[in-house]
């Protein structure tokens, strides 16, 4: 019966994906690259095929999922989007490894932003903005958004968006989670859509336009450069998408809240207001250590407020080489890679609000050893926390570190130096994209051995999916009746 379920749920999923190659294959159209064409109508026609014959074969059934299937069903999910959507590379003939190809599907889906290509400019544009729309569908989640079309299918679909979701608490921000998924998914699309208007504005083609604004609102970080954004050599591009790498990084959630007035539960907000400070901090700091290289303090502001918001929102853009910068403001780098956006925000890492809950548990712990009889709680968004939280915060944090010193491993079985692999570790399962050493911001990752690429590959989609979607399998207790 749950393979049924299984089935019915992927074959609506892949089916909405494969619709979205719509897209490119109207970009193909408009830049006469009819060669590119039967690359995503193939996949997209069998997608749709095979949804029909699913649905007519069961459409009696109506779909029941119990909590721990649900896990089964968003891992798979996000495997099988990953499969399908590297069919175009693959089967095109644009990238002729099936690990590459694999690798490549997984880093946009996931948002990740790392590439195996060395040259990216020498792909057709319909090809570049797939590679690009992989980080818009995955940034959001394909999950809540076919959530949202699923009602009739009969699934509760909460279950399946906490699995998908990021940060330690999952909320509705609407009575109906269908309800909930179609508005974020809304203010997600307006978003772009302002986005991709504003860089035509500063110069930015239109498909250029479109492919950075699913980039940068899902946070991923593809390009149809090679040099990246830094390729564009434009203030004014640098600070519109700096603005809105910034944005996405934040909880969508407060967005609605914005647009419903309810702006105290913006302004209480514990997390959001973390992020900002840290951010204009961390900017301040690195613009007066990379002072020197630029020559104004303005436009140490512009190369700094951008590269910091690529990597504490995990999008991974680039505009200068930060490995060639001073040793204090790399050191500052580095440190942004353990943080990443806010929860509930389409960025990866370890999120906002988890260093928050430890911050302020470290503050209670130092309370108690002066006031032993004293009773204290953590306050979140003005609000008494749970102790719970801290326990679901501290096993997170030590899963977190777990898997990047085993990515670390990886890595170095991998022939990779230890500053290589170790924030290699970090950028995979944090979903940042560049790290230091050999895989800095101005190489690729198409030299590693295929071994290291698929374990990276596992890594991603853990990090993407809050780690215990991707490994709960290997644990003991989830195979226990």
């Amino acid at each position: 019966m749950f393979a049924i379920n299984l089935v019915r749920i992927l074959s609506a999923i892949i089916a909405i994906v494969g619709s979205t190659m719509l897209i490119p294959i109207a970009t193909a159209l408009a830049c006469n690259e009819n060669q590119v064409i039967h690359a995503f109508v193939i996949p997209m026609v069998c997608s749709w095929i095979f949804f029909v014959i699913v649905a007519l074969l069961f459409r009696k059934r109506k779909i029941e999922l119990k909590i721990r299937t649900t896990f089964v069903v968003v891992a798979c999910a996000w495997i099988s989007i990953s499969l399908f959507g590297m069919i175009p590379l693959y089967a095109g003939g644009y990238i002729e490894s099936f690990t590459d190809a694999v690798f490549e599907s997984v880093s946009g889906f996931s948002t990740t932003g790392c590439t195996i290509l060395s040259d990216v400019e020498s792909l057709p544009r319909s090809v570049n903005l797939w590679r690009c729309q992989t980080h818009w569908l995955g940034g959001m989640g394909i999950v809540a958004l076919t959530v949202a079309l699923l009602p009739l299918l009969g699934v509760g679909g909460f279950q399946l968006i906490k699995a998908e979701t990021t940060g330690p608490e999952k909320g509705k921000v609407t009575a109906k989670i269908t309800t909930t998924a179609k508005i974020l998914w809304m203010i997600y699309f307006v978003m772009t859509v302002i986005e991709a208007v504003l860089l035509k504005i500063c110069g930015m083609d239109a498909v250029d336009s479109i492919m950075h604004a699913f980039s940068t609102l899902g946070t991923g970080g593809f390009s149809s450069l090679n040099a990246s954004i830094g390729g564009f050599n434009s203030s004014a591009i640098n600070i519109v998408i700096t603005v809105f790498m910034v944005l996405a990084g934040i909880n969508f959630s407060l967005y609605y809240y914005a647009f419903t007035g309810k702006f105290n539960e913006i302004r209480e907000n514990s997390e959001f207001k973390a992020y900002i400070g840290f951010f204009i901090v961390s900017v301040l700091v690195i613009a007066a250590f990379i002072h020197p290289v630029y020559g104004t303090f303005f436009k140490a502001l512009e190369v700094s407020g951008f590269q910091v918001a690529a990597i504490i929102t995990t999008t991974g853009f680039g505009t200068a080489d930060y490995t060639e910068w001073p040793m204090a403001a790399q050191f500052f780098i580095f440190l942004l890679f353990f943080t990443g956006g806010c929860s509930g925000s389409t960025a990866g890492g370890i999120k906002v609000v988890r260093w928050v809950i430890l911050c302020k548990q470290v503050n209670n712990e130092t309370k108690k050893m002066l006031h032993p009889h004293g009773v204290f709680s953590i306050r979140l968004n003005n609000n008494p926390g749970r102790k719970d939280v801290v326990f679901n915060v501290a096993a997170f944090m030590v899963v977190y570190l777990a898997l990047i010193m085993l990515t670390t491993f990886v890595g170095c079985l991998g022939n990779l130096d230890i500053l290589t692999s170790f924030t290699a570790g970090f950028s995979m399962v944090g979903n940042v994209g560049p790290a230091f050493g050999e895989l800095g911001p101005s190489f690729n990752y198409g030299f590693l051995p295929d071994f290291v690429k698929w374990w990276y590959c596992f890594a991603m989609l853990a990090g993407r999916l809050e780690l215990y979607t991707m490994i709960i399998f290997f644990m003991p207790v989830y195979w226990k009746k």
